[in-house]
């Protein structure tokens, strides 16, 4: 995601202590050809020029420290996709600096996974909620509404489509009961049988005949009359039908 890179690679931290730690997260040679990450590390390294080179000791260092060297380490090594609505957090390091940095992300309660590919170490997380704490963490808040808000435009296309599919189901269910009732109705009236039953059932044959569409509860609103009234006529003149 560019624009997530983007995002943090213009963060200007105001400490010179979030620069070191920034500039230690990104390392000597930063992996990507995105534009603004050579800008940043080029930025730090001469904010930098003159300050002993100090490793960064995470064990001691403030929580901003932390959040720099981390917002570095994901310019530098990181990756994120969210294909299929999949949240996937991904750092492809050296196989010698994958257990610290597995071990720094989980310290910071990200929870990860670490594997060797292709001879490169490679630490990832799955954890959506985690992922947006950790997004949050290292300065990505822009990205992060936007990542949100696709989730939950996504979340409500799938409810919709949920509805709609029982809304389908529920009218091919009504369309077939209905044409099995027309049909019912049809072999009573032409065995004579259909006058011979009772008003309510007589009333209801009518009722159907006359507007195939409705639904029980509308029939029984027509008719003055309960919804169970108007299935038990129903399934009597279907009942009938087949005898």
């Amino acid at each position: 995601m560019t624009a997530l890179r983007d995002e943090l690679a213009a963060i200007d931290p105001s400490r010179a202590c979030d620069r070191a730690a920034e500039e230690d997260g990104l390392g000597p040679e930063p992996s990507g050809r995105e534009v603004s990450i050579a800008r940043l590390a080029h930025r730090l390294r001469r904010l930098g020029e003159g300050r002993a080179p100090v490793p960064f000791a995470w064990a001691s260092a403030a929580e901003h420290c932390r959040a720099a060297w981390l917002r570095g380490r994901f310019l530098a090594r990181g990756s994120l996709s969210l294909a299929g609505g999949r949240t996937h957090l991904e750092f492809v390091v050296a196989p010698d600096d994958a257990p610290e940095l597995a071990a720094r992300l989980v310290d910071i309660g990200l929870p990860v996974s670490r594997r060797l590919r292709r001879g490169r170490g490679v630490v990832t997380s799955k954890n959506g909620e985690a992922v947006g704490t950790f997004l949050r963490r290292i300065g990505a808040s822009g990205t992060l509404l936007e990542i949100e808000a696709r989730q939950v435009s996504r979340a409500l296309r799938g409810e919709l489509n949920r509805v709609l599919n029982a809304e389908s189901a529920n009218l091919q269910r009504a369309v077939s009961a209905s044409g099995r009732q027309l049909d019912a109705i049809a072999t009573l009236d032409a065995d004579g049988r259909l006058p011979s039953q009772p008003d309510v059932v007589r009333l209801v044959a009518a009722a159907r005949r006359e507007t195939p569409e409705a639904t029980l509860a509308e029939l029984a609103e027509r008719l003055e009359i309960h919804r169970s009234a108007v299935q038990r006529a129903l399934e009597r003149l279907e009942r009938l039908a087949l005898a």
